[in-house]
């Protein structure tokens, strides 16, 4: 019955889905499994929020057509799929796509004119960071989710001004998730876990 309703909420939304792109897109289940709950939220924020699907699921092969109520293009998608396994998009414009796909042979972040964007598992991890929190960073720690540690400050005895970048060589081959700590000045401390960078070329932090 929740499949059904879900299927229905489905095609409602493909009857309603405007032209324009916005930051609204099409969030597309090509697993083998159903999606239990889905999570949309500004990257700048740490918390995901309300699960978007509500008392519905999202069957495998059904997508669904996401209206977010903020107006930020950057944003952090979570998906749950059956016993808790979980994938996330970290740091996706969707002003500039028109689908965001989970499951399948890999992730897929499609745009406009048709354009889509394969990110193969088990890809390249490696990725620019770009600093647009607004702070200076003293230190920047970034390593594979597989990894058990952070390992070495990837600034030295620099550190780095808001707008700068630094690229970020990880190993290729198997491992497409990264975890990524930044300390300021000031002391405080900011983390993201499980950021999938083998779709993108760049990781923007704010």
């Amino acid at each position: 019955m929740r499949a059904l309703f879900a299927t229905l909420m489905l095609l409602a939304g493909l009857a309603a889905a405007p032209a324009e792109a916005q930051n609204r897109f099409w969030l597309v289940n090509n697993s083998g499994d159903a999606i239990q709950t889905a999570h949309v939220s500004p990257s700048r924020l740490s918390n995901w929020g309300p699960d978007i699907l509500g008392a519905n699921v999202l069957p495998a092969g059904n997508r669904v057509f996401v209206t977010p109520n903020f107006s930020d293009c950057v944003l952090d998608v979570r998906v749950t799929y059956g016993g808790g396994r979980e994938e996330t998009r970290m740091s996706v414009n969707a002003c500039s796509l028109s689908t965001i796909a989970f499951g399948g042979a890999g992730a897929t972040i499609g745009g406009g004119a048709g354009a889509t964007i394969t990110a193969p598992r088990g890809g390249d991890p490696s990725f620019n960071f770009i600093n647009q929190s607004g702070q200076m960073i003293r230190e920047l720690y970034i390593s594979l989710s597989s990894q058990s540690s952070w390992g070495q400050d990837r600034l030295g005895n620099n550190v780095m001004n808001p707008g700068q970048s630094i690229w970020i060589n990880l190993p290729p081959g198997g491992h497409c998730n990264s975890d990524i700590r930044v300390v300021y000045m000031s002391g405080s401390a900011s983390e993201r876990r499980n950021v999938e960078t083998c779709s993108r070329n760049g990781v923007t932090w704010r």
